[in-house]
């Protein structure tokens, strides 16, 4: 017995789907690590009474380590395509959100983005596969 066109689009669009979830739950996680990072820093520089930001050494990496280089532009690499591809899922969901805060338009655009490519397309695929 071959398998239906219909299952075989509906498997693919639930792929689709959970990938396009997991990219955007992968940037507000990355998202939320920056903030609270940089935080840190800012409270450290308020303790210690300095305004300018204090560049922090890399942690755990000795100075003439080999690969560091190599190592920070592939991360960053990486960060900047999550980064980009996030942007372009969470993008129909820009105008939705006028407020200021940077939290608040990450949490809106990343929880629209998971209802509309998680919840939203399991309920399409379920309603096709019930119709055919």
């Amino acid at each position: 017995m071959t398998p239906k066109p219909v299952s075989s689009l509906a498997g693919l669009a639930l792929l689709a789907s959970r990938i396009a979830c997991l990219i955007v739950l992968a940037a507000f996680v990355v998202f939320v690590v920056n903030q609270t990072n940089s935080a840190s820093v800012h409270q450290q520089n308020e303790l210690n009474g300095s305004g300018a930001p204090v560049s922090e050494p890399d942690a755990g990496r000795s100075p003439g380590s080999a690969g560091s280089s190599a190592s920070s532009q592939h991360e960053s690499s990486l960060h900047r395509t999550l980064d980009e591809t996030a942007n372009t899922l969470t993008s129909p969901f820009a105008g939705v959100v006028s407020e200021s805060s940077e939290w608040v338009t990450q949490l809106v655009r990343t929880g629209l983005a998971l209802l509309v490519y998680g919840l939203g397309v399991a309920f399409l695929v379920r309603f096709i596969r019930v119709r055919v």
